[in-house]
């Protein structure tokens, strides 16, 4: 299968969202964290592209996608991923690659419509909802304050942890920076309702990821600081028909990207090469 390669903006029930395209091969689909963009994978979608089509997409509201001042849902946006897919052509099941909110946006997608996903792999993706207290002490008050403010420094330090984590940061500190830029150059009205709708709002996933019936690669930070670590995915993996975790490097959803892309590069390769034959 052959995709050629270039950016577009493909319509969608969610607005226009800016997708882009490269390699040749099985198709590979890429969605990012809540907060970040297509930025945030740091050449991932460049070293599958050797051997597979990459496509990679901006989520409503994010990066080069246009700002959609309304709430939204899950079911949106598995409808706006298929309406993508059907865009760019993709009639046969593509390997879902998802960090954090693009992980949630997967195993809905598998859930809802199997037939569209033939492999799911999630990076930083935790399977249950926000803890009470953790909603209402910590997230709750940081979605009000950026509703008043946009986005400002009490926001972006916690935030920066949550997403790159400080390691990578110290390690990284000019490509955690760029990652991080995606927050502060968003739109803040459609922000504010991503991050309610996405986050505030995220059910409880765990009984759906029990229903996913495509083969399974979940990548767990080692040190996520916000209670999704490989000892966590391996309890809901064992409740999935076919599942598998890896441990990486990293405190937050998106520090195995920075910071240990060998290891995710390894996994994704040896996850895809027992069910890869040639296309």
């Amino acid at each position: 299968m052959t995709v050629a390669s270039g950016t577009e903006y493909i319509d969608t029930d969610l607005g226009r969202l800016h997708v882009s395209r490269v390699g040749r091969g099985r198709p590979a689909v890429l969605w990012h964290s809540l907060f970040l963009d297509s930025r945030s994978w740091c050449g991932l979608g460049d070293r599958l592209a050797a051997d597979r089509t990459v496509i990679t997409i901006d989520g409503p509201s994010h990066g080069r996608s246009d700002p959609l001042v309304r709430d939204f849902s899950f079911a949106g946006c598995v409808r706006a991923a298929e309406q993508v897919l059907d865009a760019v052509g993709m009639t046969a099941p593509v390997d879902w690659v998802g960090n954090a909110w693009g992980g949630h946006v997967g195993i809905q997608l598998a859930v809802r419509r199997p037939e569209r996903i033939r492999t799911l792999a999630t990076i930083g993706t935790p399977a249950h909802a926000l803890r009470p207290v953790e909603r209402w002490t910590k997230v709750w008050p940081l979605v009000q304050l950026y509703r008043i403010t946009g986005p400002n420094r009490l926001l972006l330090g916690p935030l920066s942890d949550a997403l790159v984590g400080p390691e990578s940061v110290a390690a990284q500190p000019e490509q955690a920076a760029a990652v991080m830029r995606a927050f502060l150059d968003a739109d803040p009205a459609a922000m504010f309702h991503a991050m309610r709708s996405m986050m505030l709002h995220r059910p409880d996933m765990s009984a759906d990821l029990a229903r996913v019936a495509a083969p399974t690669l979940m990548i767990a930070g080692r040190d996520d600081s916000t209670g999704w670590r490989p000892a966590d995915a391996q309890a809901v993996a064992r409740t999935m028909p076919d599942a598998r975790v890896v441990a990486a490097a990293g405190s937050g959803h998106s520090s195995p990207l920075l910071i240990d892309s060998a290891t995710v590069d390894r996994a994704l390769a040896g996850f895809w090469a027992s069910f890869d034959q040639p296309v």
